[in-house]
């Protein structure tokens, strides 16, 4: 995936007064990767400035920002984030400017670098453990699988579930089915951490083999860590089974409860 592939050039949309004034002077582009509703901008090219993220949405895309701003806050204390420069919301409206962690994606570098996927995904497995090490007493969110699976059940009863765009292991199922697939996998023993939610490729950002940061985080909370398991061997599926194989024992889950992997990664395909 080029850089072009990733965002297009586009104009400043429209935003209140006190927001406007802050990105005053910077070129403007829109993302393409995972707004999952919403629209992400890249405000870059001010010079002495540095680059910036907004997130803006409408609904219940609003409600995801905020719950994105109040987590990004608690989470700065823990692991490096964009830092919140700016939030504003409406009853129905809300925008969050943030500052732009630096480096490459992790996909980007996976991508480019074949030499180097080891020394990546050892980082990935590392950065994960620094996450789940994070005391879950500490941590005021609940992301656990009853939370999600409610979430998971307002969204397919609300026909938002796109089931479309599933994966090839469920190409051609309903949301229904995947979701009469996913009870009969419960219960399932808890094994609670503080877990990102959506720990993906295109979420950690990297420098010269080390993670400078993950981004999306409006689904912190406490979960299984199979949540973040889950949706992070999957994506490296997209390059090389023996990637994931590694992530998994570098992370320290040689044995894999499939069970959990398969839950969660149905589970993933309601959102």
């Amino acid at each position: 995936m080029t850089d072009e592939d990733r965002e297009e050039a586009c104009n400043a949309i429209p935003l209140p007064a006190t927001l406007a004034t802050l990105v005053e002077g910077y070129a403007w582009a829109r993302d393409k990767v995972g707004e999952s509703g919403g629209a992400v901008h890249r405000l870059h090219g001010k010079r002495g400035a540095p680059d910036l993220f907004l997130k803006h949405g409408r609904g219940a895309v609003a409600g995801d920002i905020t719950d994105e701003m109040v987590r990004l806050r608690w989470l700065a204390g823990h692991v490096p984030v964009p830092e919140v420069q700016a939030f504003l919301a409406t009853q129905d409206e809300a925008w969050l400017l943030m500052t732009a962690v630096p480096g490459q994606t992790a996909y980007q570098l996976l991508e480019a670098h074949p030499e180097a996927r080891a020394e990546i995904v050892d980082a990935l497995a590392g950065f994960l453990q620094r996450l789940h090490a994070i005391p879950v007493g500490d941590c005021p969110f609940t992301s656990d699988h009853a939370y999600r699976l409610a979430r998971a059940r307002e969204r397919i009863d609300a026909g938002l579930v796109d089931e479309d765009d599933f994966d090839t292991e469920r190409e051609g199922w309903t949301a229904a089915q995947v979701w009469e697939a996913m009870q009969k996998l419960l219960p399932l023993p808890p094994d609670p951490v503080v877990t990102h939610g959506d720990y993906s490729l295109d979420n950690i950002l990297m420098i010269d083999g080390q993670v400078t940061g993950c981004i999306d985080a409006g689904r912190v909370g406490v979960a299984d860590r199979y949540q973040d398991l889950a949706i992070l061997w999957n994506c490296l599926g997209e390059f090389d089974a023996s990637l994931q194989t590694r992530f998994l024992e570098r992370y320290g889950s040689a044995v894999v409860n499939e069970r959990k992997l398969q839950f969660h990664l149905m589970l993933d395909e309601m959102f």
